[in-house]
């Protein structure tokens, strides 16, 4: 008898631990953003003109951190703004190849955040809300001392929080790049394996960015159904980049903008043979959105009594 328990203790144990290793292959495709340490940081703008400055502000019970980076010919923050808002999990430094371009540091203040639960803004603390998100970040929209808005470029999960911070604050955003944006509720998928990541002793297994990750991703779905009437107050210009072989965001979240943002001016990129990871693989389409937003931007902003 001793045996046959000792026995179905271990297969107990060995489907547990099976089971865990199926759930951190599952969750681990998305972490292609790693947050990078201080030194790691330090030494990759070691022998670059321009450096970033970082940078936290306290938002009620929350510290938020963000670099920043512009021209040292100007004063960088009279430049027009253009912040950076990473996907789930990820850290600002998802965009740090941003940060090396001279072609854009020279015309814009560049700004990237980490988003609650991750990086320096209480890591392991997760938010589930959108709203409270946008609530976080919005003082970053008024970081600069230009006269023109800031410009938001948001990748998968940061493309909610892109939105939504235009939706809350449409008079201090400028434009939207949604990068392989999480949008479409209905799309949504769900997942059998992140209910078993909530619970114990599985969620205490998990890597602490997995954990924020998979506490977000689970309220996505509901977070988006609250935004569904939100969408027409967007009239500023929204650029959409997505791979049409996203396989975890799919390519139909580029028509839910379309069909959504009816009041706004709308371009849909879609990018054959691509996959989710468009910042990492296609930078240069990003790029080109921005210089295309900051255009459009100052002629908006020349336009002007």
């Amino acid at each position: 008898m001793q045996l046959l328990t000792s026995w179905w203790i271990l297969i107990f144990r060995w489907r547990t631990l099976l089971l865990l290793l199926v759930l951190l292959i599952a969750l681990l495709p998305q972490c292609i953003s790693v947050r990078m340490s201080d030194r790691k940081i330090a030494d990759y703008f070691a022998s670059r003109p321009v450096k970033p400055t970082f940078g936290t502000i306290n938002v009620h019970d929350r510290s938020i951190h963000y670099a920043c980076i512009g021209s040292t010919h100007s004063r960088a923050d009279t430049l027009p703004p253009v912040l950076f808002i990473h996907g789930s999990p990820g850290a600002w430094d998802a965009f740090i190849g941003f940060f090396a371009d001279s072609s854009l540091y020279n015309r814009a203040q560049l700004i990237a955040v980490d988003r609650p639960g991750f990086g320096k803004s209480g890591l392991g603390k997760p938010e589930r809300s959108l709203s409270a998100q946008a609530t976080y970040i919005a003082p970053l929209l008024r970081l600069s001392h230009s006269s023109r808005k800031p410009i938001l470029v948001g990748h998968s999960m940061g493309g909610p929080v892109a939105a939504r911070l235009a939706m809350d604050y449409p008079e201090q955003v400028g434009g939207l790049i949604l990068v392989a944006p999480s949008i479409d509720p209905d799309l949504e998928k769900k997942e059998w394996y992140r209910p078993i990541g909530n619970v114990f002793p599985f969620r205490q297994w998990l890597p602490t960015e997995l954990d924020v990750s998979n506490q977000e991703i689970m309220a996505l779905k509901g977070e988006l159904q609250h935004m569904m009437p939100l969408w027409a107050t967007i009239r500023v210009p929204v650029v959409v980049i997505q791979g049409e072989d996203d396989s975890l965001v799919p390519p139909g979240n580029a028509a839910f903008a379309k069909r959504m943002l009816t009041n706004a001016p709308v371009t849909i990129q879609m990018i054959p043979n691509m996959n989710h990871f468009i910042p990492w693989r296609r930078p240069d389409l990003i790029h080109d959105a921005i210089l295309h937003q900051l255009t459009i931007n100052q002629s908006i902003n020349n336009q002007k009594p």
